[in-house]
């Protein structure tokens, strides 16, 4: 749940909570900026981390998709500027609005409800960051930070109709204004797993 916190001091939010992987990590700190007077924070988790080397959607328009698997991680490693080390879009081009993607794990839970789809996880989105506990559309506009990697949330990361052949008929729809949140890396580090 997001709460306006006034002029926070988020290293003091990180000895507070811990984000080591000595500490518990449960619930990650996080520092959100709106404007140099609003300051917004939030915990949530990490539950799943992927990358994937190549594309099975983009460039496949009217073809049948892909064969590129994603490959789960304990950690991924951010690099300003360019995106995920070893996923397709890392140094895609300058700027580019989508060098990471979140998604949400509440909805996910929904969809396989909804559809009674029980055999996919979430990596069937091709997201990079699957979270729980946060709300990634009031990240659009907003410069956060997480375990210590600065980013600034662009745009919803909207679903195309190949979510209806990955997922499930119908999860096109259903996702719409729910498909995720695409960000720009601004510093470098690493985004580790949250241990449930």
């Amino acid at each position: 749940m997001l709460q306006n916190a006034g002029n926070l001091d988020v290293f003091a939010l990180h000895r507070k909570f811990g984000s080591g992987p000595s500490e518990n990590p449960v619930l990650l700190p996080l520092h959100v900026e709106l404007s140099s007077q609003s300051v917004v924070t939030t915990d949530f988790e990490i539950r799943h981390l992927f990358v994937s080397e190549g594309h099975n959607f983009v460039g496949h328009h009217q073809k049948l998709p892909g064969t590129q698997i994603m490959t789960a991680l304990s950690e991924i490693v951010c690099v300003a500027g360019k995106g995920i080390v070893g996923d397709r879009y890392f140094g895609f081009k300058d700027n580019y609005k989508g060098q990471i993607t979140f998604f949400e794990q509440e909805v996910h839970e929904e969809l396989c409800a909804k559809f009674s789809v029980w055999d996919r996880g979430p990596e069937v989105y091709r997201r990079n960051v699957i979270t729980r506990g946060v709300r990634l559309n009031d990240l659009i506009g907003a410069q956060f930070e997480l375990q210590g990697v600065c980013f600034l949330g662009k745009e919803e990361c909207r679903p195309c109709y190949w979510m209806d052949f990955a997922f499930s008929s119908g999860a096109e729809n259903m996702l719409k204004g729910r498909g995720g949140l695409r960000a720009e890396i601004l510093s470098d580090g690493r985004l580790r797993r949250t241990k449930a």
